[in-house]
């Protein structure tokens, strides 16, 4: 599945939740779902910066080429919030995340609803996505 197919599917899921309570609820959940994350890699070096709360970014590249990114947050709203940016952005080649679009945000209405700290912290954590992306792609090249 690519980048912008998992988008509109988290679209979709989030737009049969009528009340904004509801969606935050399920981002909660997704947040409680995420896999545990080794206390050990809870260092500066994995940490996103410019999050209100702390996250942890971890990244791999698989065997097929592709990213996968684990993580975790001290908050449950941006554990939900990183699980979400996970779902869209783990398991795909680097220059898919590169190249996605990110207004799928806005379709789900996290720029309204979500405070300025809180989404600029999503932007972080899609910016350190990027870099990750970056990195690798330039390995690759090299």
């Amino acid at each position: 599945m690519t980048v912008l197919e998992r988008q509109k599917m988290i679209v979709e899921e989030f737009a049969k939740l009528s009340q904004w309570e509801d969606k935050y609820k399920r981002i909660i959940e997704l947040g409680k779902k995420l896999p545990p994350f080794a206390e050990e890699l809870k260092t500066e070096q994995l940490k996103v910066k410019g999050c209100q709360s702390q996250v942890w970014l971890k990244a791999e590249r698989s065997p097929l080429g592709e990213i996968i990114f684990t993580g975790d947050s001290d908050a449950l709203l941006v554990k939900g919030l990183l699980a979400l940016m996970l779902q869209v952005f783990s398991k795909a080649r680097p220059e898919e995340i590169l190249e996605a679009p990110i207004d799928f945000l806005k379709q789900l209405g996290l720029d309204s609803h979500l405070s300025p700290s809180r989404s600029n912290g999503v932007f972080s954590m899609i910016k350190q996505m990027r870099l990750y992306a970056q990195a690798f792609l330039m390995m690759e090249k090299s």
